[in-house]
């Protein structure tokens, strides 16, 4: 399955590399439990070797779901896209979260585009470890401009596509959040879309990453974001098991 600038095991690889202390935890437990199961009673023994197999098979699940996710299945091919039959000569802004693996990409699919890529990433704000380390791993995408989540410096009305993949989830704050998207409410076109691509806090995130599902957000807590912002909801669909796009337009306009 071919992937626009992804190496193989690229998305799996940067999950390991950017949170390798999660799985430095999960050896060590392994390792403690393993050597010292052998001197506990009978039915502390059984709970040690039953923690052992837990968490030796809910890291090879995580790891698994992370390598269909982000290195097998279509979501860095951006075909998912195709039916928005974006034009030449159109303004798409990408914004990120201090992480960005998906500008170039959209540059080389709509190479005829201006792309303004945006960085709302603050150090004291969005203190993730895994973060800092990804800033560190990947060059800046050129020309990358930097801004507040409060603070959008773009004209009203001048953008035709605005792309957040995996990237609003990392405003934390609720009411934050709602002025964030209501900023970009402002600055799209009325007849522009906000495309918003982001794990859920549902079933499949649970299995895949058990309490890690927390980090994200549930299907109605988006909803009720674009309703405060005054989005619509124009088209909700699933990547892959594991991640949702929300197509959003402004309130009162037909599509």
């Amino acid at each position: 399955m071919e992937k626009i600038n992804r190496k193989s095991f690229q998305g799996v690889g940067n999950i390991v590399q950017f949170n390798w202390h999660f799985y430095a935890v999960a050896f060590f437990i392994v390792l403690v439990l393993s050597f010292t199961k052998k001197y506990l009673p009978f039915y502390m023994s059984f709970i040690a070797n039953t923690a052992i197999v837990f968490t030796i098979i809910t890291t090879f699940i995580s790891l698994l779901a992370s390598y269909y996710i982000y290195d097998y299945s279509d979501l860095y091919t951006l075909k998912w896209l195709d039916f928005l039959n974006i034009k030449d000569n159109t303004t798409i802004v990408n914004i990120n979260a201090g992480f960005d693996e998906t500008s170039s990409i959209l540059q080389d699919k709509f190479p005829n585009t201006k792309l303004i890529v945006l960085d709302f990433y603050d150090a004291s704000k969005h203190t993730e470890i895994s973060i800092e380390r990804a800033r560190k791993a990947y060059p800046v995408f050129p020309n990358t401009i930097n801004i507040r989540t409060d603070s959008i410096s773009l004209q009203a009305n001048s953008v035709d596509y605005i792309f957040l993949i995996f990237a609003a989830h990392e405003i934390r704050n609720e009411v934050e959040r709602i002025l964030f998207f209501k900023q970009l409410r402002s600055i799209l076109k009325d007849d522009g879309k906000i495309i918003v691509t982001e794990h859920q806090r549902d079933l499949p995130n649970f299995i895949a990453y058990t309490i890690g599902f927390f980090h994200f957000y549930a299907n109605k807590t988006w909803k009720k974001i674009f309703t405060q912002s005054e989005l619509s909801i124009e088209k909700e669909f699933k990547i892959n098991p594991f991640v949702t796009t929300f197509i959003l337009t402004k309130n009162g306009i037909t599509p």
